[in-house]
């Protein structure tokens, strides 16, 4: 398969999967905690591919590798997931994932300050500012509403820019680090996430036991999906492409996503924003295609896998 046709291909299930995988975490969480979510998600899914990995005889990586992947899977599938499962139980899975689209924007400040050293064109520039000034007016910081009336939640949309830092920086990380094998990466990185979230979980969250006696067809649903679709597939596409494509186009999914995840909030759980929401997705959604359109093309450590 030439590495066009592979580009293309995780591309496409980055946009669509990814998309969908707000309105699985929506479903799931309305039986189980969040961060446990996570850590089922990541955990379950990371140790049952790892266990794939060495029936196939791919062996043990050494320590310098299962380290690197174990600081890519804390800041991706941890804390970069986390936050986005506790902030679905206050707002639309379509706002979150709008949220989340403000990845550009962080890359763009990290990879100036602690990677390229790149500074940003004028185009990326003003699409940063465009988009702040789109998640200003979003969040309406002037509301005086508590968190329970306000359509967006202020402090777990701020959990959410927090875990957005974080993914950013450790896919700005990953092509510097020496790591396993990609679907040995992909496991183990799974799995660093998943004692992450389990740890969360367990300091933050109770009722586990009630909440596993209640689960429904649904959440057992849910569940599966995140596992197989947004983890084995869609997680490993975005590695894939972290590592193998330019960071411009890796970055297009975060206008992509919101509006996958708009359209199934509304068919699926009838989520209806307010025109005040829908005038900031704008505004948002064009920052981040001028952030995208305008990121310096800079040299890739790696090599395109054909």
């Amino acid at each position: 398969m030439s590495y066009k046709t592979k580009l293309i291909i995780a591309l496409g299930l980055v946009y669509v999967v990814w998309g969908s995988t707000f309105l699985g975490m929506k479903y799931a969480i309305e039986v189980l905690p969040p961060m446990m979510v996570s850590c089922l998600r990541f955990l379950t899914g990371g140790i049952l591919l790892f266990i794939f990995t060495l029936w196939k005889g791919y062996g043990i990586p050494n320590w310098t590798q299962i380290k690197g992947a174990a600081l890519v899977g804390l800041m991706l599938s941890g804390i970069g997931n986390i936050t986005v499962a506790y902030a679905l139980r206050f707002m639309p899975s379509g706002l979150v994932a709008l949220l989340v689209a403000t990845l550009p924007a962080w890359m763009i400040m990290l990879d100036f300050w602690f990677f390229s050293k790149t500074k940003p064109t004028l185009i990326g520039l003003i699409g940063l500012i465009v988009g702040l000034f789109g998640m200003v007016y979003l969040l309406d910081i002037t509301n005086p509403a508590n968190t329970a009336n306000r359509e967006v939640a202020i402090f777990p949309a701020l959990l959410v820019f927090a875990g957005s830092v974080a993914w950013a920086y450790g896919s700005l990380k990953s092509p510097y680090l020496s790591l396993p094998k990609p679907i040995q990466s992909t496991a183990i990185q799974m799995i660093a996430g998943g004692l992450f979230s389990l740890t969360t979980s367990l300091v933050f969250e109770d009722n586990h036991i009630q909440a596993f006696q209640s689960m429904t067809f649904e959440t057992y649903a849910a569940v599966i999906y995140l596992i197989v679709i947004g983890s084995y597939v869609g997680y490993s596409a975005y590695l894939w492409l972290i590592n193998n494509a330019p960071p411009q186009l890796t970055a297009t999914y975060a206008y992509i996503n919101p509006v996958v995840a708009f359209f199934l909030g509304w068919i699926f759980k009838g989520e209806v924003l307010t025109t005040r929401s829908l005038i900031a997705s704008a505004i948002v959604l064009i920052g981040v295609v001028l952030m995208t359109i305008g990121r310096r093309k800079t040299a890739s450590k790696t090599v395109p896998i054909e």
